[in-house]
């Protein structure tokens, strides 16, 4: 059977950094908290009623590998304007590189914007014309 759509991505750590990845999250990207139905600690951030980013506390006696070699680059997101995000991010002094991709064969013109979270995961914001 096929995949037919992206459920969640997860990211791990200690309560110290899941509470700062939720802040950076729900400012940043502009997710909202939502219900978790487990009883283990984390979070469930959500962004148009679908939870999309699941933030859980490492396993006991689990270390996690920051510098893991891995082919992951970063998680997309639709959003809606632009210009306030971009001010956003200028304003809290975060780096950001920001891309123009032409309309082509049934896409309309995207604006990029790529930045990392406080972990370095990396993050995609989409904005369509």
């Amino acid at each position: 059977m096929p995949a037919i759509a992206l459920g969640h991505y997860n990211l791990r750590g200690d309560r110290a950094t899941l509470d700062m990845l939720r802040d950076f999250y729900i400012e940043y990207v502009g997710l909202e908290l939502g219900p978790r139905p487990l009883k283990s600690f984390g979070y469930w951030l959500y962004a148009g009623g679908r939870d999309v980013l699941h933030l859980s506390e490492n396993r006991p006696g689990e270390v996690r590998q920051r510098e893991l070699k891995t082919g992951f680059d970063h998680v997309a997101f639709t959003c809606k304007d632009l210009p306030a995000m971009l001010e956003k991010l200028q304003t809290a002094g975060i780096s950001y590189r920001h891309a123009v991709v032409q309309a082509s064969a049934g896409f309309a013109t995207q604006q990029q914007v790529f930045f990392s979270d406080p972990a370095g995961n990396g993050i995609e914001l989409n904005f369509s014309e």
